[in-house]
């Protein structure tokens, strides 16, 4: 029998990141900052993202772009890493993702791919609590989700997977 459900995402608009509190205002300007440092000959989408550890440390990553496509790696994923590398008894308490690209301007909040909702959900399910997702352009409207899984709904985690 068929069933239909309805999925509802909650977050919050801002028209720019003057009205946000200083500690998400300070990661996106720590996450545009950085996309500087961004390696994208390619495509020119260079992609900055800013962790923030819950001792009050700040994780900076860009994108790094590579000629044999797909084995760059996203400026979340490089974060999130180095995060869990360096300071793995740390939680994550929010990431910030900026994005401006060398050909138009990117006015708009920049999402997460798909391969970054799914490693960032892994960082979020294993420490227990919720990571918040600051997204912007290089200006215009921020928006703001307060739980990684709230941008993957059908997250796959180790329960699809068979444990010895």
């Amino acid at each position: 029998m068929k069933k239909e459900d309805t999925y509802q995402l909650k977050f919050d608009t801002y028209s720019s990141s003057d009205e946000l509190d200083q500690e998400d205002r300070d990661l996106l300007l720590k996450a545009l900052e950085v996309s500087e440092q961004a390696y994208a000959p390619y495509s020119g989408f260079e992609v900055g993202a800013s962790v923030l550890l819950e001792n009050g440390e700040v994780i900076t990553g860009t994108n790094q772009e590579n000629v044999a496509f797909p084995s760059g790696i996203c400026a979340e994923r490089t974060a999130f890493y180095y995060a869990g590398t360096h300071y793995s008894s740390q939680k994550i308490k929010s990431v910030a993702v900026t994005a401006k690209s060398r050909n138009f301007e990117v006015n708009y909040p920049v999402s997460p791919c798909g391969s970054c909702r799914q490693a960032m959900y892994e960082y979020e399910s294993n420490q227990g609590t919720p990571i918040k997702v600051i997204m912007m352009g290089e200006s215009g409207e921020v928006r703001i989700v307060h739980s990684v899984a709230d941008l993957l709904p059908f997250t796959f985690h180790e329960k699809g997977l068979k444990k010895y």
